[in-house]
């Protein structure tokens, strides 16, 4: 039986593939597993049937046979230690490759979503431009050391892995800012996730529920 994850059924991100079920989508596309999704609204995230799926009323989960999860690192590391092709054979790289799945998580994403949500909800706030200055000061100490770190390869650690997957889809988030054309070695190196195969695929399956939306709407 294919696994089901949960997505927006009318997503915040008006189809920018910036909603977590991207993650989960992206590395079920790299590895090659089919799967299903269900689509909840806003409402549907605080009933009882969701809630027991993910405690705190979020998205994506996943549930497989008798197997549920939540947390979008949580479920693409499992996918990528149950299927090859996203971590390598290697045990010290494989621990290096989580070690980036951690660091996409914990160390880049936290100042980066904050700053997304400075500029949705604290825009006409008197302290505004100066809360945005902290926090285009955090993102950049951050994205310096990466940028130090991959120098001119192509992936953080040799070949593609879960830890530039999640890396990608953090740094995605800086679009529009102007922030991350700062450092022209991880624009490219976005770049490149974006153009994977893979990637594409998830991005149009999930533009098109949007779309959809859009079309029931209108």
């Amino acid at each position: 039986m294919a696994p089901i994850i949960t997505a927006f059924e009318r997503s915040p991100d008006r189809g920018r593939g910036l909603a977590r079920d991207m993650r989960v989508r992206w590395a079920l596309e790299e590895v090659g597993q089919p799967y299903d999704v269900r689509l909840v609204s806003f409402a549907d995230m605080k009933e009882p049937a969701h809630l027991a799926r993910n405690p705190f009323g979020q998205i994506p989960t996943y549930e497989e046979d008798d197997l549920t999860l939540f947390e979008s690192g949580a479920i693409t590391l499992h996918i990528a230690e149950t299927h090859p092709g996203l971590l390598p054979d290697d045990p010290n790289a494989r621990a290096r490759a989580i070690s980036w799945m951690f660091a996409a998580l914990n160390t880049v994403e936290p100042p980066i979503f904050e700053r997304s949500l400075a500029t949705i909800l604290e825009h006409d706030a008197p302290w505004y431009q100066q809360r945005l200055q902290g926090l285009n000061d955090s993102i950049r100490k951050r994205l310096t050391s990466l940028a130090g770190h991959l120098g001119d390869a192509p992936w953080l650690d040799g070949a593609f892995s879960a830890g530039d997957l999640l890396m990608v889809t953090v740094q995605r988030r800086l679009h529009g800012s102007g922030l991350l054309e700062e450092y022209p070695a991880l624009a490219a190196y976005v770049a490149r996730g974006e153009a994977r195969p893979a990637y594409q695929r998830a991005f149009d399956d999930q533009l098109a529920v949007f779309r959809d939306a859009q079309r029931e709407e209108g």
